[in-house]
């Protein structure tokens, strides 16, 4: 697409990989012209914290308020309670009140890494759509919104067709979802003059269906943008790893293991990250993803020391870094490595290292530990670990011992 944008964000937006597809470019871009706007992304509060597949997201949210606009974080309070159903082969399962809201304190604390809150015409809004959805009166809202919405068209949508191609149930409380996503657009246009929706590419349908209710019910003129759905070269879902998904909470993650998720990017991988994950001048990120060989490791550290110190701060990079060279280039232990603490009454006469490489982490299952083991991907201090029925015991506990798994992941177990 050859579009030249004037404003800064949607030239942020272009130039750094951001952009999916807009439904009005021109439209968009003249309007962020004039004066601080509103602009939204909406997260259901499905976990205690998001995870590195959010984090584009995030720092799209980020750019429009560096670029003078004002970000709103959308918590999904109410549509939690429904589940989004986009291209899932199934029913999420639902949530109750104060799992919701602890779920919602729980993401709140990555927010603040990322945007400034505040009550200036800049500053982001933190906004939970239970606000107007909690007291919806059903029967006004089928007469009164419902209308506006045609089920040939919904079932026309990707993520609606996908399913039912599939033969897969989409039950009634699913299928509203994409109702209260559109009406919640409304709203955030009508109370905040919110004039943008963003999303990864697989909201296009839910996002175009909230600009006509919008333009429909209160001839309000509203955009949305889409941002492409991340996967890896070698074609992986983002965010994922062999240990689960990477959250970016660092009561769920430690910072190390975040850090270290970035250290080991693919090489393809490293310049489109930078510019999608760092805020480094494009023409660096070019520079650094464009290195080979050897030299390519010192871009994949850069990148893990930028995306750590934006989300847990310069000092956390920089301990994750220094760990990260004590392990792999002096063998040692590392003061930062994640850390799995036994108690004596745990311990009790001895413990499987099978069942320790599972608790720290390193392995999804017993059975996945020992294929580890048996094709020689396994260590214990540095040395080969053959033995799957070893037995760990207080005096082998007596100072910390490391356990690995391959080259690059490591964890440390200790008698608290």
């Amino acid at each position: 697409m050859t579009y030249h944008p004037k404003s800064d964000f949607i030239a942020v937006m272009m130039e750094r990989g951001f952009l999916a597809d807009c439904t009005d470019y021109q439209g968009l871009d003249e309007a962020l012209l004039k004066g601080v706007h509103p602009g939204y992304i909406g997260f259901d509060a499905t976990a205690k914290s998001l995870h590195v597949g959010s984090l584009i997201q995030i720092m799209m949210l980020r750019w429009l308020q560096k670029t003078g606009h004002k970000p709103i974080t959308l918590m999904g309070g109410g549509t939690t309670k429904v589940g989004d159903p986009s291209f899932r082969a199934d029913e999420r399962p639902l949530l109750g009140p104060e799992q919701i809201d602890a779920n919602i304190a729980g993401i709140k604390q990555v927010f603040s890494a990322y945007l400034t809150y505040g009550d200036g015409p800049g500053d982001a809004l933190m906004i939970n759509n239970a606000e107007w959805l909690d007291g919806l009166n059903y029967l006004e809202f089928l007469r009164d919104i419902g209308r506006h919405f045609s089920i040939n068209r919904m079932l026309s949508f990707e993520s609606v067709k996908s399913r039912l191609d599939r033969e897969q149930s989409l039950s009634f409380l699913e299928f509203n979802y994409m109702i209260l996503q559109a009406y919640d657009f409304m709203e955030l246009h009508r109370r905040y003059g919110c004039i943008l929706q963003m999303g990864g590419s697989d909201q296009w349908g839910n996002i175009v269906n909230g600009i006509d209710l919008t333009r429909r019910v209160i001839d309000g003129e509203v955009y949305g943008l889409t941002s492409p759905l991340l996967t890896t070269s070698d074609g992986k879902k983002m965010g994922k790893s062999l240990s689960g998904a990477i959250w970016l909470n660092a009561d769920m993650l430690s910072p190390y293991a975040f850090w270290q998720f970035w250290r080991n990017t693919t090489d393809a991988d490293v310049g489109r990250f930078l510019k999608l994950y760092t805020e480094l001048p494009v023409d660096e990120c070019e520079r650094l993803g464009a290195l080979a060989g050897s030299e390519i490791n010192l871009a994949k550290i850069r990148l893990a020391n930028e995306v750590t110190a934006l989300l847990h701060g310069a000092q956390a990079a920089q301990a994750a870094e220094t760990t990260a060279r004590e392990v792999f280039e002096k063998g040692g232990v590392g003061d930062d490595l994640p850390t799995l603490t036994l108690s004596a009454s745990e311990l009790g006469d001895g413990i499987s290292v099978v069942q320790l490489i599972v608790r720290a982490g390193l392995a999804g299952s017993g059975k996945e530990a020992k294929r580890l083991i048996s094709e020689s991907g396994a260590r214990l201090d540095d040395a080969p670990l053959t033995d799957a029925g070893l037995m760990i015991d207080a005096a082998a506990l007596s100072s910390p011992i490391k356990l690995s798994a391959g080259k690059k992941r490591h964890a440390l177990v200790v008698l608290g």
